[in-house]
């Protein structure tokens, strides 16, 4: 039977009961009603007109009445309902006929008297009737009020009975419904519901259990599977030769590759499933690894030798349409755990520790040859060893600028090799940064006077000291304005300046050239690197060596340029307190 079915004949037979109340009080009442009626029409009119004969009777003077009597008299005549109540009223006619044809005083007297009596039976047998009819709406009453007590409570447990059991029987299955789907919802595929109802419920439940059976039997066939490519992905991980280091969302190891267990000096029972940062207490490699601040290489002492590493993080993003499919999500991520990877740059560290020693040696080597064809040219252009003629005196111009600028890359590469192995020596002490911005402005006076460059010059007459290589800082400024001289255009100007703050001195030099394109500026500071385009002569090599002169002491170099209006090179020195 079908759940609306059984709706209706539930309700139905509320209906059906309400229906049956209804009419048994309606009956009962019509009943009552009916019995109250006949007393008041039958046997209440008659007292009635009984009395009022009564009334005209005894008057003085009944002649003067007999009219009334006798109106009163065919009332009643017309509502006799009581057994012997005509006969009576027969004889109150018979004689009232008798006193009407009497002139004799006696003789009117008994009629009188006769009369009287029979109205006295007649109010006395309408007043028995009175107590008997009254007797019997009692007895129907008290008979009504039983019967309705009776069906009042097979009614009241009827619909009593239908309250508690008909609810249970609709939301029951629905409670077993719900805990199923969350059980479902948990990954228990082995949750079955048993309704022995043949109606939806039961349908339902048969749905049910079918689509979990075919849930339990997806999760298996793809449990082996997934298994298999997890295996697949600890074998990749594990033949790394980098080092590994999974987290989840809260912070808990997931996995470690062997690499990384070689490198922390641990194993994987004192890793995996431990909370990272009561490990990390322990062991300042993974204190580095958490650290988010820590960017640069990690000196490792393993193989034997010091390694050099690099950290990486990567945090698993997944889309949290993925995670919460009920919600209408599109563009949001939530972060389930982390990666961390300690890449080894070892063998890129010792290729550019061989690179800065063979360009160290090349330069070195380089620098003696030059020297001496730089000398031989000199000693060719002297007139104690003979004049030379025009063409001769070009080639020996010529071969002057090679060298010269061969001495100057052989300089600039020796200067960054040592940079780069240690091997330079900085002589840092307090020094006037006005003293060596008047070096660097007087050093470069000539090559600003041929473009009829001008410089405004702006800082106060009193400075403080800065903890400074004179002669690298003095080479770093110089190395600055003939750039902005280079790039300049003819017959602009230069403004340099000086700014000095709570702990810090800054030098600032702005050129009117041609600027730098935005695409350019993060690269600007690297080795070797010339912005396309530019015509100038240059080796690649004079900021790169300028910013690690100026870090190398403590100091900043930046620069911030609008293509087609110019640039600003802002060097910033540590003051000097002692």
């Amino acid at each position: 039977m079908k759940i609306k079915t059984k709706l209706r004949l539930g309700f139905s037979l509320l209906f059906i009961i309400i229906l049956i109340l209804g009419a048994l009080s309606a009956y009962y009442l019509n009943k009552l009603s009916a019995e109250a009626k006949l007393v008041l029409k039958d046997n209440y009119e008659t007292l009635e007109y009984t009395r009022l004969m009564l009334y005209e009777l005894d008057k003085s003077d009944f002649g003067s009445a007999l009219n009334n009597f006798e109106r009163q008299l065919i009332k009643q005549e017309s509502n006799l309902t009581e057994p012997g109540e005509q006969v009576l009223t027969a004889k109150v006619r018979h004689h009232l006929e008798q006193l009407k044809a009497t002139t004799d005083t006696l003789n009117i007297a008994k009629h009188q008297q006769q009369i009287r009596a029979s109205l006295n039976k007649i109010m006395d047998l309408n007043l028995k009737a009175i107590i008997f009819k009254n007797e019997l709406a009692n007895k129907t009453a008290h008979s009504a009020n039983l019967f309705l007590i009776f069906w009042g409570g097979i009614c009241l447990l009827i619909t009593f009975s239908f309250i508690v059991n008909f609810p249970g029987y609709i939301a029951n299955p629905i409670k077993l419904l719900t805990e199923g789907i969350k059980e479902i919802e948990a990954k228990n595929y082995n949750k079955r519901l048993s309704f022995t109802s043949k109606d939806e419920f039961g349908e339902l439940a048969q749905a049910f259990n079918s689509m979990a059976q075919k849930l339990h039997d997806f999760e298996n066939s793809n449990l082996a599977k997934i298994l298999f490519e997890k295996k697949r992905i600890e074998a990749i991980i594990n033949s790394m030769n980098d080092g590994v280091i999974g987290l989840d969302e809260h912070q808990h190891i997931l996995f470690v590759n062997p690499v990384a267990l070689k490198l922390f000096g641990l194993n994987e029972n004192d890793l995996v499933g431990k909370f990272a940062p009561d490990v990390a207490l322990k062991n300042d490699l993974l204190k580095n690894l958490l650290n988010n601040h820590v960017n640069h290489e990690l000196k490792i002492y393993a193989d034997a030798k010091e390694s050099y590493f690099k950290k990486e993080a990567l945090n698993i993003l997944v889309p949290q349409s993925n995670l919460y499919p009920e919600k209408n999500i599109d563009y949001a991520f939530t972060n389930i755990g982390s990666v961390y990877i300690l890449k080894n740059i070892t063998a890129f560290h010792e290729l550019d520790e061989a690179k800065t020693n063979f360009i160290a040696t090349i330069s070195h080597e380089l620098k003696t040859p030059i020297s001496s064809i730089k000398m031989s040219t000199q000693l060719l252009k002297n007139k104690q060893m003979g004049d030379l003629n025009p063409e001769q005196n070009d080639l020996i111009e010529s071969i002057q600028d090679d060298t010269h600028r061969l001495l100057k890359i052989t300089s600039e590469l020796l200067n960054m090799a040592q940079l780069e192995s240690g091997h330079i020596q900085l002589n840092i002490l307090p020094a006037s940064p006005i003293e060596i911005l008047d070096y660097a402005i007087q050093a470069t006076k000539t090559q600003a006077e041929q473009k009829q460059i001008k410089f405004e010059i702006n800082y106060s007459d009193i400075v403080s000291k800065v903890l400074a290589d004179k002669e690298k800082t003095a080479w770093v400024i110089t190395n600055l304005i003939a750039n902005a001289i280079r790039y300049s255009h003819e017959q602009s100007v230069i403004n340099v300046k000086m700014l000095e703050t709570t702990k810090e001195v800054k030098i600032i030099i702005e050129d009117q050239g041609q600027g730098i394109a935005p695409q350019y500026l993060d690269k600007i500071f690297e080795r070797y690197f010339r912005v396309p385009g530019t015509q100038k002569e240059g080796t690649g090599l004079g900021l790169a060596i300028s910013k690690d002169f100026i870090e190398a002491q403590g100091g900043n170099i930046s620069v911030d340029s609008e293509f087609g209006v110019g640039s600003v090179f802002t060097l910033t020195l540590v003051k000097s307190f002692s």
